[in-house]
């Protein structure tokens, strides 16, 4: 339901990861001339160990996961976000962000060639309802509500971030949309809010009647660049504790650490929103109040080989700036990969098998 910070899901070493991880590093010069011709390489950066935990989550975990479908709704009419700017934001970071969202619905190879943000939700898609209906593929921005003066002011709790999307209902321009909507509150950098930073990055749930008249699905994720890149927008920025250890930080594709950042968590939160609007759909675990979903699977998983401490094979352009999936015009996202139904595994589309 909720993404947590990095220090929550670093994975353990276990056999099966070590291997897969070393497979992945022996392959990687036999490939490397092939991916320079299209104007990129693969890297697959190692956390140091000892930011390793016990975490059971690393690729192709199977027999560790027990994720049930509860009888619940999965969004499988087409998806309308709409969208509630909090807070003060340059219009050249709300464009990046509605270009990934609209570069879900973007199939056209030529618009965004494989591996495209459309073949990564199509892993999403393959969820379905009690009636056999998948998870729709057609997504849209039906609407745009922007607090540019921190009407709820610039801190806010689960609860008041209800106020904010009660406060862009009852506006013109956005409309009650019981049966398509799902309402994504994005918080500027300035913005602190209950728990972020501490225990997560965002999280999705839905409205309550007395709080905004209605129960309607909705995520809230959070810009943050300036107040703890290092948890929420990993791998563009490292702790402290892991520089001189690591990898290092990563160039995001964008320029844009904090936003660069939000995208996958953005994507997180969508996916399982998508599969778990009221909390009784996709999820494993018994206890509905804290399920562990098809995001939170995956998180910290990048590409194949991911996993013994390794984010997977994501690829570098020219520029040095690191992604793994391409959008619509032009654009290049590092998305964190979603537990397959079909597969039992964590998948991608950058996946090398």
């Amino acid at each position: 339901m909720s993404l947590l910070p990095l220090s929550f899901f670093i994975f353990f070493i276990t056999l099966s990861a070590i291997v897969a991880s070393a497979a992945t590093v022996q392959t990687l010069n036999t490939n490397q001339q092939h991916s320079k011709d299209k104007g990129y390489t693969f890297h697959n950066p190692k956390l140091p160990p000892k930011t390793l935990t016990t975490s059971k989550k690393f690729e192709g975990s199977s027999e560790l996961v027990n994720l049930r479908y509860h009888m619940g709704p999965v969004l499988s009419s087409p998806i309308s976000i709409y969208l509630i700017w909090y807070g003060k934001w340059v219009p050249t970071q709300m464009l990046l962000i509605k270009d990934f969202l609209l570069s879900i619905s973007t199939t056209n190879r030529r618009a965004a060639p494989h591996p495209s943000v459309s073949d990564w939700w199509q892993t999403v898609s393959l969820y379905t309802d009690q009636t056999n209906a998948n998870i729709s593929r057609s997504i849209l921005i039906a609407g745009e509500y922007s607090d540019r003066k921190y009407t709820h002011g610039t801190h806010l709790t689960r609860l008041t971030i209800q106020d904010v999307i009660a406060s862009s209902v009852r506006s013109a321009p956005f409309p009650v949309d019981h049966k398509n909507g799902i309402y994504l509150v994005l918080t500027s950098v300035d913005v602190t809010v209950e728990d972020f930073c501490r225990a997560v990055c965002g999280f999705h749930y839905f409205t309550f009647p007395s709080k905004v008249g209605y129960t309607l699905p909705y995520a809230w994720v959070g810009n943050s660049g300036k107040q703890c890149p290092e948890v929420c927008a990993y791998p563009f920025a490292v702790p402290a504790y892991m520089q001189g250890g690591g990898p290092g930080a990563l160039a995001p594709p964008n320029g844009d650490v904090g936003v660069d950042g939000m995208i996958s968590v953005i994507g997180h939160e969508l996916a399982e929103l998508s599969s778990n609007p009221l909390v009784n759909a996709w999820y494993a675990g018994e206890d509905p109040t804290a399920p562990t979903e098809i995001g939170d699977l995956c998180e910290g998983l990048y590409g194949s080989g991911g996993g013994g401490g390794y984010i997977g094979d994501v690829m570098k352009d020219g520029s040095g700036r690191t992604f793994n999936m391409n959008g619509r015009r032009g654009r290049k996202f590092l998305v964190q990969w979603i537990w397959s139904p079909v597969l039992k595994a964590c998948a991608g589309p950058n996946a090398r098998d």
